[in-house]
Formats: C-alpha cells, structure tokens, sequence
C-alpha cells in the first residue's frame, strides 16, 4: 500500500497575495505563520475562542456557521466584525449581503455597525446571492465582502462567509489572524472622528445579471425558447433567478419562489429527496429542465424533462465535456469527492483533470493557477472563470440552457452517454472533540486494508474495484462518506465499511470519562 503525499500550501492566485490588502497597501497587517492546517477540521465555533492558550478553530470549509442562541451571539458576531476590522487595520471598503434566514438582518446591522465604528466604509447590498456578493467585490474594488448565510445548512443555523478582494473565500492564514484576534480580544480602539460610513447599493443584482447574460449565448437559447421549471428553495435565487431566465427566453414555472427564512416549501438543500415537487412538475408541464438552488445559491441541481434527478457528479462531467469542446485541451478542476466518471469524460476529450481538496477557495485558486475553462465539484458547485472564479447557481443554470440550445439533445439523452458507475453517498453523526482522532483511526485501518490512500482531504481509500472517501464536513458534527464502483453491490459494501468503521471508533472515543 502506497500513500499519496498531501499538497503543499495554496499556491498564490496570479500575482497577488492572498489575503484583504494588496501589496503594498497602506495599513496592511503581517499575517502570523499557519499554525494547524484546514484538514485538521474545525472546532465547534464559540464565542469563548481560547482554551488554555489555544486558538480555537472556528472557520469550517466556508466561512464561519454555527447555532443561533448557541454560538452565534450578538456578542460574537461583533467580535468577528472587530477582528475583520483589525486585520483591515482600520479602512477600506466592505460589503454587506445577507439571505432570509430570520436572524439574518440583524447579524448584518451588528456588522455594519461595528466595521463602521472601525473606520471602514461599508456598503450594505441587501438580499442576494452569494455568488452575486462576490462578483459585486470586484466589480467595486472593495477589500472585503461579507455574507451573512449559513447556505443549506438548517434554518437554526446562520454564519458569515468571508470574500477577499478577487472575491474567493480567504486563505488559511487570514483565517487565523482573525480566530487569534477574537481570543485574544485583540481589537485595536478607533476615535470618534476616524468613524467611517455607511451607504446603500441597490445595482449589485443587476450588474451581477448582466454579466450573466454577455457570457451565454443568449441568442441560441432565445431560439429554443425553453420551458423550465425553477424551484428557488426560499432563498435568495428568487431575487435573480426568475427575472434572469425569463431575460433569456425561457418560458418559466416557479416553485417556492417567496423568499423565507423558515423554508417552508422544503430543506434548503437541494437533494433529491427535497425536490420532490419539482420533479413532478417539470413532468406535469411537459418542461425540458428542472432547476433548484440551495439558500445562498452558490449551488444548483438539475432535473431532466422525465423528472429525474441528475446527481451533481454527472452534471459535473456534463459540464466538462462541453467546457472543453470549447476549450481543447482545456484543464478541469475538480475536488477528491468527484466520481471516475468526471476522469474518463476529461480523458475521452484531451483534457487534464486537476485534483483538488474540497472546498470553493482550493478549487478557485487551482482554476486561476491553471487557466481552467471550468471547475466544478460534485455538491452542485461549478465555476464559470469568464464570469467569475466563484461558485454560481445562477451562472451554471444558464449554461445548463446553454448547453441544451447547442446540443439540441434532451438533458436524459446527454446523462444516458456518460460512462456508469454506482456512486453511493451519506453523513453520519460524528462529534466535533473526537474528529480528529477518529479520522486517523480511520486512516490507520484503510491503510491495511486498500492498495493506497489519498489523504489531501479526509481519507480516500482505492481498492481494484472501487473507492471509498471518508471526509468530516467542515461545517457540522458530521462525517460525509463516498463509495464509487461499477457494480451497485460493491459500493455498497464500501459505504457499509465506511460507516462501521467511523462508528466504532466514535463509540470507542466517547466511551467512558477517559476516552482513548
């Protein structure tokens, strides 16, 4: 059994550093050395941030989420705003977005109200994506972005997720700063007369929406003039999404298109099991294509004129093969989680497939280092570089339009042409305080039993048969496992031991006052 070496540290994103400032820029803080990297895990947030001289871990995979009531108090959501305002060292530009969850608004004045008393000049954007707060960043030279929403997480949940002047999520290092700042409660104090501002922008959408539009071939999906079903899940897609498609040409059914932080309509997560409606009615109405965004729609899912859901690692290779037909020779940036399938399509092209952690910010910085045409992971985040190196709901269901209007074939016959494989997926229970431990207890095990592992992003076992992916979230007290085979059985058998294994070693961690 080998063991594939674990990649070295983010590569810088072109020539500009990774964190808020530029080079250069006047009042930019140092950043202090990484000291735990992002594979370890988060910790669970609190607003207590140190324990015996340790930095708490409270950035997951995106941004920082947590209960409200729980973790997420007033009183913690101003220590983060503090922490931003002393790792901009006082000035700049931010900009303020938010979702619908009910807690949102008010987590979005505590911030503004702080960054403001700091001295930064904020912009409040209002309700919109997230994908849309980030292309708005660059669009207006801001030096930070922030956007209140725990994306598909549970509506008891809320978070921050945290964009740096490219509009990518922020590299470890910045991370770090601001976790050392809030437990340390290192917050430097600002004077009256160096308060800052607070204005309204009212454009960020339909600036974001036009950029859409020059990156599409409006004129081929006017022609077919498609009929859609688009399930906006309560969230923040029903500011952009419906007036987008119908700018289109499409011919357009909404579903749950009132925006509401209870989502009654179903989970933000568009899984299979929670488009259930859409699904029906895409049939019902005789539609060529169902779309579905999660809360913050930086995520997309697509159902096909049968009502069939099409899983995210297939939309994934679809994906591909046309960004590279367009593109030969093209890169594609994916994650570990991503099937064989997206492998045999980008060889079957003349591509390269570019392997990456999980997560938007690993996945970003490798399209911008490689030039990739498009990246993607199998969750339903895709990457359109011409418009923007950030995942997009909004921009992938264009392109899905796209695609259909140039192929002129039915979404069930392109899914039918790819190659098969059994890919099984779940999520287990797994506390935050034994994490780590049990994912090297994972890793000792796997490593007698397959031919090798990857480790760059929890613990990816291949066998001569199929693979098995064993990886905590990053933002819940969960474990995600993944098992790919050509035969249903054996995927089966590889999620089966994936869950025996996770569940033995927490039952043995937890055991007893001192567990081992």
């Amino acid at each position: 059994m080998s063991q594939d070496p674990a990649p070295p540290g983010e590569p810088p994103l072109g020539t500009s550093k990774p964190r808020f400032g530029t080079a250069g820029a006047e009042g930019a803080l140092p950043v202090p050395p990484t000291e735990r990297s992002r594979a370890s895990g988060p910790e669970r947030p609190s607003g207590a941030a140190s324990v015996r001289g340790e930095v708490r871990r409270l950035f997951g995979t995106d941004g920082i989420r947590g209960v409200v009531g729980v973790e997420y108090t007033p009183a913690f959501v101003a220590e983060v705003g503090a922490a931003l305002s002393a790792y901009l060292a006082g000035s700049g530009h931010v900009l303020i977005a938010r979702d619908f969850r009910t807690t949102s608004p008010g987590i979005a004045r505590i911030l503004e109200g702080t960054l403001q008393m700091s001295g930064l000049e904020v912009t409040e954007m209002g309700p919109m994506p997230t994908p849309c707060l980030q292309f708005n960043v660059r669009a207006l030279a801001a030096r930070a972005g922030l956007m209140v929403t725990a994306s598909h997480n549970p509506t008891e949940f809320n978070g921050i997720k945290f964009s740096g002047p490219e509009g990518l999520e922020l590299p470890r290092e910045a991370e770090e700063f601001l976790e050392r700042a809030i437990a340390e409660h290192r917050y430097p104090p600002t004077p009256w007369h160096r308060a800052g501002t607070i204005q309204q922008d009212s454009t960020g959408i339909s600036r974001y929406a036009a950029s859409i539009r020059a990156h599409v071939d409006e004129a081929a999906i006017r022609r077919a003039r498609p009929r859609v079903v688009l399930d906006c899940g309560n969230g923040t897609s029903a500011l952009v999404s419906p007036k987008l498609l119908r700018d289109l040409g499409c011919e357009l059914v909404t579903l749950n298109a009132n925006p509401d932080g209870h989502f009654p309509g179903h989970p933000s997560e568009p899984t299979e099991e929670n488009l259930a409606d859409l699904r029906r009615v895409v049939v019902q109405t005789g539609s060529v294509l169902g779309v579905a965004h999660d809360g913050d729609s930086d995520r997309v899912a697509f159902v096909d004129e049968t009502g069939h859901y099409l899983p995210g690692e297939e939309t994934l290779a679809l994906f591909a093969r046309f960004a590279l037909a367009a593109r030969p020779g093209g890169t594609v940036v994916t994650a570990v989680t991503s099937t064989s399938c997206v492998e045999d399509v980008v060889a079957a092209e003349g591509g390269r497939l570019l392997i990456t952690r999980s997560g938007s910010l690993p996945v970003a910085r490798a399209i911008a280092e490689s030039r990739a045409p498009f990246g993607g992971e199998e969750n339903g985040g895709y990457y359109w570089p011409e418009h923007q190196i950030a995942r997009d709901g909004p921009m992938s269901s264009a392109k899905m339009l796209e695609l259909l209007a140039l192929s002129g074939e039915k979404l069930s016959t392109m899914a039918r042409s790819l190659p098969r494989y059994s890919v099984l997926k779940t999520k287990i229970p797994l506390p935050y305080e034994v994490k780590t431990g049990v994912l090297e207890d994972v890793r000792e095990e796997l490593g007698r039993r397959a031919l090798r592992l990857t480790t760059i992003d929890g613990v990816k076992a291949f066998f001569d048969d199929g693979w098995l992916l064993v990886r905590p979230s990053g933002t819940e007290p969960i474990c995600r496992i993944f098992a790919e085979s050509r035969q249903a059985d054996r995927a089966r058998q590889l999620v089966d031991l994936g869950i025996r294994l996770v569940t033995e070693r927490v039952t043995a961690r937890t055991a007893g006052p001192n567990p081992p």
